[in-house]
This record gives C-alpha cells, sequence and structure tokens, in this order.
C-alpha cells in the first residue's frame, strides 16, 4: 500500500470492463451471476401468499442520517456518489461499479428511508414497486443468493410499510415477488458455499415460516439454522470469521428469530438461546468505551446503537471476561484505557475467505477516544479497498520484509482467497498486583526468514502507560543461519482518523478525540509519521500511522536491538 495511493483518497477510475474483472477476481462464485433454467422458473413460480400473520421486528435503530440523504436524492456508498433528479430510482442510470451495484440490490438503506415519516415511506414504497418493475420476475446479478437473501430480509423488516399500504393490486405485486425470491433462495440454500449467504438464507426461512406460512416447515427451518449456529459460532460465542462486527449481526437476526417465535406463542429451541447469550458475551467482550467494536477482520465500527440494542434483548448481564480461547483474543482493561490483541490464527475455510493477516495487531482506546488501530474494513466501501486492507501492513503489528505474516491460498470452491496460518501463534497472560503482563508469538517468517515474531505488552495498574517489545529470534532449533545478510522489517502503529499527531524532538504527541494526550516513546532512531488510510467508517479516510523500520540480525535471540524494540504509549498526567 503506497503512501500515494494511500493518500489519494480517491477510488481508480475504471473502464467497465475492469470494473467486471476486478468484481470477478475479488468476489469470487459468490459475485457469478445466477442462471434460472425453465425447471427453477417453475419452482419459483406461484401466487402470492395470503399475506403477514406478523413481521418481524429489527433490534437495531435505522439511520436516520442516510435517510436524510435520500430523500435529498443522493445516494452515498462508500466512495461512490450519485445525485439524482427528483422522483428518479437510482438504477434508472449507470451505476459507478458492480459493487455499488450490489450494495443498492440488497436494499440495507431501506429501513432508513422509513424513519422520515410519510414522505420517507412513499419514497420507500415508490423504489420497491420500481425495482419490482425492472427486476422482479427474475435477474441473474440481481437474484444471487446472498444479495437476494439480504434484499428479502429487508423488505421483512419493513413490512408494515410495505405491505399494509397501497392499492390491493401493488400490495399484492409486492408478495408475490416477495414470495417468488424466498422460492429462490430456498433452492439454492443446499448449494450455497458462502458462509454469509446460508445463514441470511436459514434466517430468512425460519421468519417465513413463522409470518408468511402460519407454521408450516418451521421445524425444517429451524433445524437448518441451529446447523449454522453449529458451523458459524464458535463455542466461546465469536464468530467463525473473528469478525466482531459479524458476530453482533448474528446476534441481531438471532434475536429477532427468538422474539418471532415468542410471538407465534411456541417455546424458543434452547439452541436459540443458548447461542444468543453465548454471541452476547462476545459482543459485551468487543465493546469498548465508546460503545462500538474493533474492526477486526472483515468487521467495521458497528454503530454503538446497534450494540446497546442487541445487548439490551439478553435475559442477563453477560459475564464479564478478558480471554477469548477459542476465538483467539485478549483484552487488557484498567480504568480508561482498553486494548484488544489478536492472538489466533486465521480462521479455516470457507470462513477466512474475508479474513486479514493481522497477527498480533491491537487495537487501543482512551474511553471513547480510539487511538491504535488497523486500516479498519467496511462492506461500503469497494472492493478493491476492501482487498487491500487485508494485508499485514495494514495492520498494527510487525511484518518482515513487507510480507504477510500469514500465506494467501486460493479457495478451489469459492474461487476467494484465504489466509493460513500463521502457525505457532499463541499468548500467555500474567496479571499480578493490578498490572497485566502479555507474552505472545507467532512463526508465521519462521519457514522463510528463519525468525519468530514476539509480542510483549505490559499495561500499568492506572492505564496510563503501556509498554511493549517486539523482537525477532532465531529458534535454536534452527541452527546458524546460512545467509548473513541482515533482514528489513518494519513495526506500524494505525492511527485512528480522529487522532491528531505531530512528531517532537524525543516522542510523537497524540491528541485524541476527547481532548487527551498520549506520547509515544520509543528506543529505536527513525520513528516516523506516514500516511495511511481507514475504512472502519464506511468511507475511506485519510490518516496518519507510526512506522518503526529496521534490519535484524539473521542469527539474534531477540534480546538486544536490531531485533528487539522496545516502545511505549504514556499518558499525559494533566490529561
Amino acid at each position: 500500500m503506497s503512501a500515494e495511493f494511500a493518500n489519494s483518497g480517491f477510488l481508480p477510475k475504471r473502464t467497465s470492463d475492469e470494473d467486471a474483472e476486478l468484481w470477478a477476481r475479488l468476489t469470487g462464485r459468490a459475485g457469478q451471476e445466477v442462471t434460472a433454467s425453465p425447471i427453477h422458473r417453475l419452482k419459483i413460480a406461484g401466487s402470492a401468499p395470503e399475506g403477514f400473520v406478523m413481521y418481524p421486528e429489527a433490534v437495531a435503530p435505522a439511520d436516520e442520517l442516510r435517510g436524510e440523504s435520500l430523500m435529498r436524492d443522493i445516494w452515498r456508498i462508500g466512495m461512490s456518489k450519485m445525485e439524482l433528479a427528483a422522483g428518479h430510482s437510482p438504477w434508472s442510470k449507470p451505476l459507478p461499479s458492480r459493487h455499488y451495484a450490489d450494495r443498492l440490490h440488497r436494499f440495507d438503506w431501506l429501513g432508513d428511508l422509513f424513519t422520515q415519516g410519510p414522505a420517507g415511506a412513499d419514497r420507500a414504497r415508490f423504489l420497491v414497486d420500481d425495482w419490482i418493475d425492472n427486476y422482479g420476475r427474475f435477474n441473474g446479478f440481481a437474484w444471487r443468493a446472498g444479495c437476494a437473501a439480504d434484499r428479502i430480509w429487508n423488505w421483512m423488516l419493513c413490512g408494515p410499510g410495505l405491505f399494509e399500504h397501497g392499492d390491493n393490486g401493488a400490495v399484492t405485486q409486492r408478495l408475490e415477488v416477495l414470495a417468488r425470491q424466498i422460492r429462490h433462495v430456498e433452492t439454492l440454500q443446499d448449494d450455497c458455499r458462502d458462509p454469509a449467504a446460508r445463514w441470511r438464507i436459514a434466517v430468512v426461512l425460519t421468519a417465513c415460516a413463522l409470518c408468511l406460512k402460519r407454521g408450516k416447515g418451521l421445524d425444517n427451518a429451524l433445524d437448518k439454522l441451529e446447523q449454522e449456529c453449529i458451523a458459524q459460532i464458535l463455542p466461546d460465542g465469536g464468530h467463525a470469521s473473528r469478525s466482531p462486527a459479524r458476530g453482533l449481526r448474528s446476534l441481531l437476526d438471532l434475536c429477532v428469530i427468538k422474539r418471532l417465535i415468542e410471538k407465534y406463542e411456541r417455546a424458543v429451541p434452547p439452541f436459540l438461546v443458548t447461542w444468543i447469550e453465548r454471541l452476547g458475551g462476545m459482543v459485551a467482550f468487543f465493546r469498548a468505551g465508546d460503545g462500538a467494536l474493533p474492526p477486526f477482520n472483515d468487521g467495521e465500527e458497528s454503530l454503538s446503537q446497534a450494540v446497546e440494542a442487541a445487548l439490551g434483548r439478553l435475559r442477563m448481564r453477560p459475564r464479564r471476561f478478558t480471554v477469548a480461547p477459542k476465538s483467539g483474543f485478549h483484552k487488557l482493561h484498567k480504568e480508561d484505557t482498553c486494548l484488544f490483541l489478536d492472538a489466533g490464527s486465521a480462521p479455516e475455510e470457507p470462513f477466512g475467505d474475508s479474513a486479514h493477516a493481522g497477527a498480533l495487531g491491537f487495537e487501543l482506546y482512551d474511553a471513547d477516544a480510539r487511538i491504535v488501530t488497523s486500516c479498519g474494513y467496511s462492506p461500503e466501501v469497494d472492493i478493491d479497498w476492501q482487498a487491500a486492507v487485508r494485508r499485514t501492513v495494514a495492520h498494527s503489528t510487525l511484518m518482515i520484509s513487507d510480507e504477510d505474516s500469514a500465506r494467501f491460498l486460493h479457495n478451489e470452491e469459492t474461487g476467494l482467497m484465504f489466509p493460513e496460518g500463521p502457525e505457532g501463534i499463541a499468548a500467555k497472560r500474567l496479571e499480578e498486583a493490578d498490572e497485566i503482563w502479555l507474552d505472545a508469538q507467532h512463526a508465521g517468517y519462521k519457514e522463510r526468514f528463519g525468525l519468530l515474531h514476539r509480542r510483549r505488552l505490559f499495561m500499568a495498574g492506572d492505564g496510563r502507560r503501556l509498554t511493549g517489545e517486539d523482537s525477532l529470534a532465531r529458534p535454536v532449533s534452527q541452527g546458524e543461519a546460512r545467509d548473513q545478510r541482515t533482514i528489513p522489517f518494519s513495526i506500524r502503529f494505525h492511527l485512528h482518523p480522529t487522532v491528531k499527531a505531530h512528531t517532537s524532538e524525543a516522542t510523537i504527541r497524540l491528541k485524541t478525540e476527547n481532548g487527551s494526550v498520549w506520547r509515544f516513546k520509543t528506543s529505536h532512531e527513525g520513528a516516523r509519521l506516514e500516511p495511511t488510510i481507514y475504512l472502519g467508517r464506511g468511507i475511506v479516510e485519510q490518516s496518519l500511522q507510526i512506522v518503526l523500520a529496521g534490519r535484524a540480525q539473521a542469527d539474534s535471540d531477540g534480546s538486544r536491538p536490531p531485533n528487539a524494540v522496545r516502545w511505549a504509549f504514556l499518558k499525559d498526567e494533566a490529561a
């Protein structure tokens, strides 16, 4: 990720052919258009259902600000923006990219329009009806499994506004197209290999059995949903993708299903209660001072209101814990200071198809202010940016010779790249006299460079001092290195865009969003600030990173420079 690229803040211009090639390469099988054979069209044909017996209710609040923007006919997805003539639909003109079209066809924005009163509701219904006129019979791109399932879910969550208003013909048509899409994703469920799509289809079909089919097929739908819970949720409540945001979305979905079952006056299945509680515990684990979640792997800064709403549905306050062993995360928390360390290996296929190579990277907070982060992620931002930030360089950790700590391999089944490893990743923790020590390492560079990366962290009891040491050591079992040339490395600390940073004679001064001041110190010569980018808030933002670069000795035991680099974040006493 060059400084020029990171500092540009703009998406590169692409031709339609270039965009299609990029889309195919970075979305794999999930991005391919679906086809509808004559038999498939017969399967999904049918009359409109009688109507809803009840509606699912969204747990997370809608985005009123985006609703206001849409009412002004401004459609922004990531860094792409369209301004429409009044009364026109976004698909009435050429779209900026396939990624933009994909996000548009999922209708994640629909609930935001319904926050804008009667005018917003009218606009929402117009856009649904206009979409039906253009794509309601079938469309290879818009009817892909994951896209169609998300759209069904969003229509259902806005059900009263869509299916209880309008003339009979319009309502009947909406119900007919909804049912056609439901039958469509149901036929695709067993062959779908995209975990996110499989999850959404299982949720949708369970809701449909309750809301539209008066319980018909509910047991089978619940069985499929339970299978996805077992496959996608780890025993400690983390998501198999190791993404906090995916865990939150799963929790929100299960809370909606649980409420529907209660309204149906049926006993809630034990598996649903179990997984809701476990997911809730992990969401609470990841919630920091600002109420939102850290952007590990393909997770964005989830809205704090969504986190609060999800946790508000739990039967009891989640128990507190500081280590998530199955998910591979540690939490250090003293007073206002909080740190999350990624000490886990990459997820297994296919859950690693969007995972990042960020081993031993961390997120650092001071109360509600974010200080150190990664380059983040957002499903809104264009897919080439999403791919770029998967690399080790985009995380607050050490990398050797500009290479990733985990190898990226090709998943033949999904057509996507996934990171493998790193091997030997582990962390040991010691809490003594109100202080926390964390000693972590991985062997992701051992095969290529003969060196282990070790990161040791210490957090003082008052939270005002975080000290660390990154070292590179050659294991005794490796013997003497044949090549004695030094090996280039860099240690990066990506700063959140809200942090203002500048260098002074011996330190780098950091002023956070809440006004507190921290100073970064290091024993390493040549610490510098460089430009970087951040995606975690849904756009490409310019930010800064602290970079420590050096050259490691091939035969060092890692106990002294240049193979050992010590650094510290110190909070000013006046803060």
